[in-house]
């Protein structure tokens, strides 16, 4: 596969002269303006520290009571913070809708086989909506938070369900003095104007899903005539760009090998006023088209960490640049972030298909691997408990002795359960590239987190 020009950035080139990052069961060393630094997986704990800790770490970093001896010499040794035993099963706080099970776009790579998740396209009833909307609301006390989604297939087919659902939400939600978050993924090419009042008035999370600019995003997400999509989706969507305020608009690209060249995609979505963008390698698709492999991966990753060096010098000049893979980065990082488990399908979030079904997550909408019951019947307890025992990361391997597995939580169960894990490397890359980047903001731009600079221990 040919690399593309613009990967070989000079600020790439200087990061590659520092020694490589190293990893082990027990966290990661790395170099970060010359300094070396040590990360524990255990709490997701960053320390500066100087040679002589350095290659003393590194010696005994395989060998667990050697390790430990030095962690408590050392004064770094704690108790474990996530231990082998899975989360209980909790309230659910988040859902999905799959409001249409139908799409008008023929996209080479869709996990949902173009809407349809496999079977004859329908949509959701409003009474299915209203009473997966009244479960969620009904099971958390007043205070809290919920959040809707709303997905499909491209659910703007189904507009008016949509949107009675989301007034129903707000009302139910006032009722009980819960807190509601809305939020829908699209492709785009289905959205009008009176929408931008709509997702406006309700502070709606807009998602548009763009592949690249132009040509290469025509490639992938054409209509199913093969009519490419991009100039459609523009023109629809900049009346929304040019009105949120509550509502917030980004842009989601999914990777595959035939649109690598990610700084030019981030520069022009930045540019057209979306309030985020992030990418999301192609892992898993039901035909295997557009699928990553290894060499597309490490393109990806230096790709990726192109776009982070841009990030760190707007930060550093006091700019916004809203990448938005690098930006939730910082923030875990910052918070210290540990869990057993990579996000909160069948946990605190559930799917909800078309006929009223639940889901681990949207991703498994009518996938009988992740089933979790009916609306009409509550959520299945008894699923929900055997999915978060088996999916979490001490379960899973090579998890369980990856440096990473508390950053990462064993990456997205659809993928993982679907194609396996071809991205472990990709993944550890990209965090060490994030750690270290961490660690050089902190030290510039203090003000960015509210914190003090990371110093040497």
């Amino acid at each position: 596969m040919d690399r593309l020009p613009e990967m070989r950035t000079e600020a790439n080139t200087k990061a590659l002269t520092a020694p490589a990052p190293r990893w082990s069961k027990a966290g990661l060393t790395f170099h970060a303006d010359g300094q070396p630094h040590l990360f524990l997986a255990n709490g997701s704990r960053l320390y500066g520290i100087d040679d002589t800790l350095l290659g003393s770490f590194t010696a005994r970093a395989n060998d667990d009571d050697a390790l430990s001896d030095w962690l408590a010499e050392h004064r770094l040794d704690a108790e474990r913070f996530i231990d082998d035993t899975p989360i209980d099963p909790f309230p659910v706080h988040a859902i999905s809708l799959a409001v249409a099970q139908k799409c008008n776009l023929g996209c080479t790579y869709c996990y949902a086989q173009e809407g349809e998740f496999g079977g004859r396209p329908k949509n959701m009833p409003l009474d299915i909506a209203k009473a997966s909307i009244d479960a969620l609301i009904g099971g958390v006390t007043a205070g809290e938070r919920v959040n809707i989604a709303f997905l499909g297939g491209e659910p703007l087919v189904n507009r008016d369900v949509l949107r009675a659902a989301a007034e129903h939400a707000e009302v139910a939600a006032d009722e009980k003095g819960v807190q509601v978050n809305f939020s829908i993924t699209t492709n785009g090419t289905l959205i009008r104007p009176d929408d931008a009042e709509f997702f406006e008035r309700h502070g709606f999370a807009v998602t548009i899903s763009l592949d690249g600019v132009g040509q290469v995003h025509d490639t992938q997400r054409s209509y199913k005539g093969g009519r490419g999509s991009f100039d459609e989706i523009i023109r629809r969507v900049t009346p929304l760009l040019e009105r949120q305020h509550r509502m917030q608009v980004s842009a989601r690209v999914t990777v595959t090998p035939g649109n690598l060249d990610l700084p030019r995609t981030l520069e022009d979505f930045i540019d057209r006023g979306f309030f985020s963008v992030g990418f999301s390698p192609m892992l898993s698709s039901p035909t295997r088209r557009g699928e990553m492999d290894t060499p597309a991966l490490e393109i990806m990753l230096e790709q990726m960490i192109a776009c982070g060096r841009a990030f760190e010098d707007a930060v550093i000049e006091g700019r916004r640049y809203p990448f938005l893979n690098v930006v939730n980065a910082m923030r875990e990082i910052h918070r210290g972030t540990h869990r057993p488990y990579g996000c909160g399908a069948g946990g605190g979030y559930l799917g909800v298909s078309a006929e009223g079904a639940y889901f681990a997550c949207h991703r498994f909408v009518d996938d009988g691997a992740g089933a979790m019951g009916t609306v009409a019947l509550g959520p299945d307890e008894t699923r929900r408990r055997a999915w978060l025992s088996d999916r979490h990361v001490h379960r899973q391997q090579p998890c369980s002795d990856c440096g990473a597995r508390y950053l990462c939580g064993g990456g997205c169960h659809h993928e993982v359960i679907h194609r396996g894990r071809p991205a472990c490397d990709f993944i550890r890359g990209w965090l060490a590239y994030c750690l270290a980047a961490y660690v050089r903001l902190s030290a510039r731009r203090p003000d960015f987190f509210g914190a003090a600079p990371i110093g040497p221990t």
